[in-house]
């Protein structure tokens, strides 16, 4: 279950007008001193291209005929939000960055909680995921300090409220990793200290670049954990403004009710636009040269910008899509919407449609301000995603629980060898498969490569018309490819007694998702729909439009910043180790 926690919100963030649309040309030729970097997170090249193909008068397809389209462009492997993220960050995949999902483990820390580092150092979790925050009220919140403000009816803070002043969120600390947990943290064998999320990585990011150049930085996101994006060194303070409600909170409507729903932001598409707007609203606050509050001048950022999350809600989750304000103040939310794609298609159905008109709308709002403050010829916009989603089409939906299956090869193991103890003792089955072994060894890998292709697995099929169509037998546990022990050091390219990368890896079958809920997509791993995502550059006298249909990564989008800005992307030190290039035509 999802952890719930409270969430305040803003009205006027969430219900944002939308304003005309004017065109960026500018007569003027001027150097890029602002690169706005958006994340649609979910977004597929196919997406984009029905979009625009069905849209011609939309934001997005006016930026995609004056900007440099890349309609081969691949995320990182695993394609989850955490080492997708760190991606556009760095310029680096995990053989680089070390992050390899939010929930990892390693073979060179100590477990989460030690205070003795005497002995052999036995591995342990690695985790850096939204529990990782601490989410209760903090007296000092409005000060600075605290990371989320809880309020009741008599306006007292207190944990685990309603929040009846929905605008307060905007006050939020632009440091709210101030409200992580360390407890929750690997423990570095050197120090006996827990790793904080920024020390974890192993590269630097753009944003210590940008910053040493004497520039303002700012970023939203998701989780107060992705201060991760601070990169080493840094102390978490890299990134000037750093805004982060967090997602997995309790989701309110705009006059602080509870949603019927009774979930958090990121189940409900109607909240997830709401919560999407908030951060919305930090960006053109920024853009107008305020603080994410609005409340201090302090300059538009030289990087700024943000993740949407409603459309990759809307690929994963049957919810509802509109809330509707009454003449009373109450609101109303919308129907229950099919989620996802047209079965037999990759054309969006009704939830997924209404979500990218919704980022569409705000991208507007973010051209028309960029335009109106005369920063149109001196701004860059990057548009591209985290990561993609898969199956798109429904028919191909198999959802499997890796629970059983996980529990049956420890029980194996134990039978095979006498060791009482679990073999796999961590991993994350969205839709790939890694497991983290208690025995690092060939063997000892072989052996849980084996078990799962020799054994079928039970999936749920599904067909997105909210019909369940029984069972089947997904032969090899689901899986179309396993890469165990030296072959996962391989796959992703470092050496066999690297700590940090899973043991066993897996790519699935098209259409397996590992989980015992509803979803009806997932994300993380490695077929097209994972990978296949936009990259779309407007810059201004500096990247000619047109599209290209070269192969090329997000790791790509860092250096492109820096080269944009007028910095060495060589500064970037997962630049140097993998040799990443800027993307092509950015001169």
């Amino acid at each position: 279950m999802v952890r719930r926690f409270l969430l305040v919100a803003l009205v006027a963030a969430a219900l944002g007008a939308v304003v005309a649309s004017g065109s960026l040309a500018s007569p003027k030729k001027a150097g890029i001193k602002h690169v706005l970097l958006i994340s649609v997170d979910g977004l597929h090249q196919s997406d984009l291209a029905w979009y625009v193909a069905n849209h011609p008068n939309s934001e997005l397809a006016r930026l995609v005929r004056h900007g440099a389209e890349f309609s081969n462009a691949h995320t990182s492997v695993p394609s989850d939000s955490d080492p997708g993220g760190t991606a556009l960050m760095t310029g680096g995949d995990p053989r680089a960055t070390g992050a390899y999902y939010d929930v990892a483990y390693s073979h060179a820390v100590f477990p989460p909680g030690t205070t003795d580092c005497s002995g052999p150092v036995p591995g342990g979790n690695v985790v850096y995921d939204s529990p990782d925050d601490v989410l209760n009220a903090v007296p000092d919140l409005l000060g600075g300090g605290g990371t989320f403000p809880s309020f009741d009816e008599g306006g007292s803070i207190y944990p685990g409220g309603v929040d009846t002043n929905p605008g307060l969120i905007m006050n939020l600390t632009p440091h709210p990793q101030s409200g992580l947990n360390p407890a929750t943290y690997p423990v570095d064998p050197a120090t006996c200290q827990p790793i904080m999320p920024w020390d974890w990585l192993q590269v630097n990011t753009i944003f210590q670049v940008i910053q040493s150049a004497g520039l303002r930085t700012a970023w939203s996101d998701k989780h107060a954990i992705y201060s991760s994006f601070n990169g080493p060194g840094s102390g978490g303070l890299s990134i000037d403004d750093f805004f982060a409600p967090e997602i997995d909170s309790q989701a309110v409507e705009p006059n602080g009710v509870p949603y019927p729903q009774d979930d958090d932001w990121a189940h409900i598409d109607a909240a997830t636009k709401q919560y999407d707007g908030y951060k919305v609203q930090a960006v053109l606050n920024e853009l107008n040269g305020y603080d994410h509050s609005g409340g201090q001048k302090v300059g538009v950022p030289a990087i700024l910008g943000m993740n949407f999350q409603a459309v990759s809600v809307a690929e994963k989750v049957d919810s509802p899509g509109t809330i509707t304000r009454n003449p009373d103040g109450t609101y109303t939310v919308g129907p229950t919407e099919l989620a996802g794609y047209l079965p037999g298609t990759k054309i969006p159905g009704p939830l997924l449609s209404g979500a990218l008109d919704y980022v569409d709308a705000q991208l507007q709002r973010m051209v028309d301000t960029i335009r109106q403050n005369g920063l149109d010829s001196s701004t860059a916009i990057i548009i591209t995603a985290k990561h993609g989603q898969s199956p798109q089409n429904p028919l191909l939906l198999k959802r499997i629980k890796d629970g059983p299956i996980i529990d049956a090869i420890n029980a194996a193991w134990t039978a095979q060898t006498g060791d009482p103890n679990d073999l796999i003792v961590a991993g994350t089955d969205d839709d790939l498969w890694q497991s983290y072994l208690s025995v690092k060894t060939q063997d000892a890998a072989d052996f849980v490569a084996d078990y799962l292709w020799s054994h079928p697995a039970t999936a749920t099929l599904y067909n997105n018309d909210g019909v369940d169509r029984g069972t089947a037998q997904v032969a090899h546990s689901g899986l179309a490819k396993i890469y165990a022990g030296h072959g996962a050091a391989d796959f992703f390219g470092v050496p066999y007694l690297d700590p940090r990368y899973p043991d066993v890896f897996g790519r699935v079958q098209v259409g397996v998702v590992y989980t015992g809920g509803s979803k009806i997509a997932e994300h993380g791993g490695d077929n097209p729909a994972d990978r296949g995502v936009p990259i779309l550059v407007y810059a201004p006298h500096t990247v000619k439009a047109g599209s290209s249909a070269q192969w090329v990564e997000t790791t790509q989008v860092a250096p492109t910043v820096l080269q944009l800005l007028g910095l060495d992307p060589n500064s970037l030190q997962a630049v140097q180790q993998e040799g990443t290039q800027v993307l092509p035509g950015v001169g």
